[in-house]
């Protein structure tokens, strides 16, 4: 594995006061470096998604510290976060998010649209990304007719245009069959994790526990276990 890129410290997350506080997220301490796959796994209501969205500077933590590249993401103004989602952190959301009216070539255009990049160079570059992920002659095409496996290679492509060092995945086999999921999987661990970035995975699905660096286990609003694939370690 490579440096640290993300360390969490003592994160926490409660919702409301008094008697009707619920606690989302409990002292949570973990690490996570470049080269790395790191699965979040665990029941429904356990954190998951709430402690994704404290290390990805959606949600303001009420304890503890995220740093990312030695950085505390918390401390920074809110031009400054915005600025790092966009140049730090890429996201794929589990129904993809896809822009229905627009073509698959630019859909996968945004980020670099957002960082200001002509309209011609900005579609050259989203048809190379369209390329890395297989679907160069879908470009033209519109999203509905897409199967999901590629809807999701089309979201895949449009998260890494950004070159994110950090790619954040909620749920991308939830809508696939057994199959496609690792497939997909599968392509993001050999094609997409590189040594200057790693991948988050929230996943309910044990299918793909294999292709995971790490599996970090929570119930309750707390890290329950960390376990190490030996089979993929680098």
């Amino acid at each position: 594995m490579g440096d640290c890129v993300i360390r969490a410290s003592k994160l926490a997350k409660w919702f409301g006061e008094g008697d009707a506080r619920t606690i989302a997220v409990r002292d949570a301490d973990f690490e996570v470096r470049y080269g790395e796959m790191l699965y979040i796994v665990g029941p429904s209501g356990s954190g998951k998604t709430t402690l994704l969205s404290m290390i990805s500077g959606i949600l303001k933590p009420n304890g503890g510290q995220v740093t990312i590249e030695g950085r505390d993401i918390w401390a920074m103004t809110d031009d400054e976060l915005a600025d790092l989602r966009l140049k730090k952190i890429g996201f794929v959301f589990q129904d993809y998010h896809l822009f229905p009216r627009l073509t698959t070539l630019e859909n996968v255009a945004i980020p670099l649209i957002l960082k200001k990049m002509e309209w011609n160079e900005a579609m050259r570059n989203a048809l190379q990304y369209l390329e890395i992920v297989g679907l160069k002659e879908r470009a033209e095409l519109q999203p509905v007719k897409l199967s999901g496996g590629e809807q999701q290679r089309v979201a895949i492509a449009r998260a890494i245009a950004g070159q994110p060092d950090i790619l954040i995945f909620d749920e991308p086999t939830a809508s696939l069959d057994g199959d496609t999921g690792r497939k997909i999987v599968e392509f993001i661990k050999t094609r997409i994790l590189n040594d200057k970035r790693c991948v988050i995975i929230v996943t309910h699905d044990s299918r793909i526990y294999e292709y995971a660096d790490t599996i970090m286990k929570m119930e309750d609003g707390r890290i329950t276990g960390l376990e190490t694939n030996h089979l993929h370690e680098k």
